[in-house]
């Protein structure tokens, strides 16, 4: 019974095939296409109750390839990694820029980044925090440089030998993967990655077209005995270096990694004809990274500079300003600028006043802020302990000198907000 069953599905099947052969090359010789040959494939054994068919077109134009899968792009942003060296598996991060492509064939500058003591661990992303990342996430369009965050476990320091094989191995690593540019590789990093970065620049430092460090040294806090070598240690560092260009930061409160640290550098790199410039910022304990990183000139400092070196070679030290110096207006300046400000949808209202000698900014929560001027038209929220908020508003004015509106800028966006005919706001 079953090979009845089986003989009479195999011949409909081979009636089905006989007609699809006798209709299909009428077909063809009306469109043109050219003769397809078939194939009948058995599927399946005997002993299946059932035995199935597969009709196969061979050749011809009849039947066309399937598409392949569009090949997705590269995802750029901060993105996981991980690296095994020396037996041990460590996670990290790299930063592509989001016109980072992978079949461009385009070199990118790329950026070796050590953290601070307080971002180790094992998870791979804290660094990802503070200092360099934080200014990219604030301002990516200031950093078209793929970026690698190595990060240093909880109990070991960048100093260590096997955390600066790290470093670099992980360095080595994303260069090779992401198009890196050898003449463009530059090394930062901050306190305790200040640390390490000193040490990478001395030990490989044909590898660098630039260096930035924040609240460093090459005394460690935990090993104070290197203190004993204070007269030699930092003219070793400037030999070593030559003419690679080094741009130190520096809060001059700083009690964690004395400001002096950054200077006995500076002078051992003048002393030798180095490329070095120093900032001290006035009023700043440790934390001179933010402000630092947030500084527009630097990411643009760094791409001006490639191996070999081409720039001219300087020794510069300044002191910058918590902020600018204020001034006193008179308050019939004052006067001129007080009135009612809305956002351009109207929602939100902020007031403008003046008492005593004094603007005051009232926001729309309620909050009261004391303003003070830097010119005419500018004014600043005294409140920024840290000078990187940079909040700033600024009063336009029309042809006849009329106070139009007043734009809110700070280190992340601005605002524009229109001043409201008198009587309008209740």
């Amino acid at each position: 019974m079953m090979n009845g069953r089986m003989s009479l599905s195999f011949r409909i099947c081979a009636a089905c095939l006989a007609l699809a052969c006798a209709t299909w090359p009428a077909a063809a010789r009306e469109t043109g296409a050219p003769k397809q040959r078939f194939l009948l494939l058995g599927v399946g054994g005997t002993g299946v109750p059932k035995q199935r068919f597969l009709l196969l077109g061979v050749g011809g134009t009849a039947v066309k390839p399937r598409p392949s899968k569009p090949v997705p792009l590269q995802d750029t942003g901060f993105l996981n990694r991980r690296i095994v060296l020396n037996g041990m598996t460590y996670r990290f991060q790299v930063y592509l820029p989001e016109e980072w492509r992978r079949d461009d064939g385009k070199h990118w500058p790329i950026i070796l980044f050590l953290h601070g003591r307080g971002e180790r661990g094992s998870e791979g992303m804290w660094q990802t925090q503070i200092g360099i990342a934080e200014a990219v996430r604030n301002h990516p369009e200031r950093w078209p440089f793929v970026i690698v965050l190595p990060q240093c476990p909880q109990t070991a320091h960048w100093t260590d030998p096997a955390m600066l094989e790290l470093a670099m191995a992980a360095l080595d690593q994303e260069s090779a993967e992401f198009h890196g540019d050898p003449a463009r590789t530059y090394l930062t990093g901050l306190s305790m990655g200040g640390y390490g970065a000193w040490e990478l620049a001395r030990l490989h430092p044909d590898r660098w077209a630039a260096i930035a460090i924040a609240a460093g040294g090459v005394f460690w806090s935990y090993e104070p005995e290197r203190w004993q070598e204070a007269s030699v240690l930092p003219a070793e560092y400037a030999r070593a270096l030559g003419r690679t260009p080094v741009w130190l930061f520096h809060g001059s409160l700083d009690t964690v990694v004395a400001p002096r640290q950054s200077e006995m550098m500076f002078d051992a790199f003048k002393a030798a004809g180095g490329d070095i410039r120093l900032w001290i910022y006035q009023g700043l304990q440790h934390d001179c990274w933010t402000r630092a990183y947030e500084e527009p000139e630097l990411p643009r400092w760094l791409l001006a500079r490639r191996i070999p070196a081409t720039t001219e070679v300087i020794a510069e030290r300044f002191v910058i300003p918590l902020r600018p110096p204020t001034i006193k207006l008179t308050t019939a300046q004052l006067d001129s600028l007080a009135g009612d400000y809305g956002e351009p949808n109207g929602r939100a209202i902020e007031i403008i006043y003046r008492q005593g000698d004094q603007l005051f900014e009232k926001r729309p929560g309620g909050e009261i802020i004391g303003l003070e001027a830097e010119s005419a038209d500018t004014f600043i929220r005294p409140g920024d302990t840290t000078g990187t908020l940079n909040v700033r508003l600024t009063f336009e004015r029309d042809a006849q000198g009329r106070v139009m509106a007043f734009v809110l800028r700070d280190n992340r966006h601005e605002e524009r907000w229109v001043k409201q005919p008198a009587g309008t706001v209740k």
